[in-house]
């Protein structure tokens, strides 16, 4: 069991920020302070803070020296930070406003998994080149559906408020609905790229990657519907212009399977069935 205090720490710095940005961007009292509700170039670069202890405590408790630990807990962990890294980066060339305080809390927890599912066994195959670039893909796949998710739920919630006709700080200073919903699709493209590649290497080189010859699985079964509902939603966005409800219902269906296909097997094997 890993010492729990400096998972703690970080995922509290994670929550602290949350609860700033809360409080300067979407709290009634910030719509007075700051009409715009724009995130200023300081509290952008204050996400580094816990993302660099982040990124120390999970190089700590992936990498030992009998090999590279995955299981559960560094996993979902890797993943949002991988969320958190592609969120900050991303600032940088598109209106992000508003997604930190989704992000956050999440990476709050992800922070904290690892101490509380902590890895026993290392898993095979984690020194050849051909894994490691699948596992790349993978990472980034789940995290780039996980922005996408967020981001799917922040356009509902503006959408909701909209009809409304109240919209809180945070909200008010959000790019219109059409900007998001291209920036949404641009992100469901690069997923749906790293997804492909990431299910098309896993079949190719299954017996380099695992060991063994491709079979159905669970995990294959889930990971190819999540791959045929994002493939679906991008045809009928191209063909049938989906947007607004649709694009929300569909991205968070496909994001949900991706979820059952991978992290949810390790979840009952890891956890529930106590296996490493």
């Amino acid at each position: 069991m890993l010492p729990i205090l400096p998972y703690l720490i970080n995922a509290l710095l994670y929550g602290a920020l949350a609860a700033y940005f809360w409080h300067a961007y979407w709290s009634p009292g910030a719509r007075a302070l700051n009409t715009q509700a724009v995130l200023s170039w300081r509290d952008h670069w204050m996400v580094l803070v816990p993302l660099a202890l982040h990124t120390s405590l999970l190089i700590r408790s992936a990498y030992a020296p009998d090999g590279l630990h995955l299981g559960i807990g560094n996993s979902v962990s890797a993943i949002l930070w991988l969320t958190v890294m592609i969120y900050w980066i991303g600032h940088f060339f598109y209106r992000l406003d508003g997604l930190q305080i989704l992000v956050l809390p999440v990476a709050a927890l992800g922070a904290l998994l690892p101490a509380v599912f902590p890895s026993i066994k290392p898993i095979s195959s984690s020194d050849s080149p051909a894994f490691t670039a699948h596992l790349l893909m993978a990472m980034l796949a789940y995290s780039l559906f996980t922005i996408a998710s967020l981001h799917v739920l922040l356009m509902a919630m503006l959408e909701k408020r909209l009809h409304r006709g109240t919209l809180p700080a945070g909200l008010s200073g959000l790019p219109p609905l059409l900007t998001m919903e291209k920036l949404l699709f641009r992100i469901i493209w690069a997923g749906f790229l790293m997804l492909t590649l990431t299910l098309a290497s896993g079949l190719m080189f299954s017996e380099e990657l695992f060991g063994r010859a491709a079979r159905l699985n669970h995990k294959t079964l889930f990971g190819f519907v999540s791959w045929f509902v994002f493939a679906a939603l991008l045809a009928g966005r191209h063909w049938r212009g989906w947007r607004g409800r649709i694009a929300v219902r569909w991205t968070l269906a496909g994001f949900l399977l991706l979820i059952l296909a991978y992290l949810g097997s390790k979840f009952v094997v890891e956890v529930l069935l106590g296996r490493s």
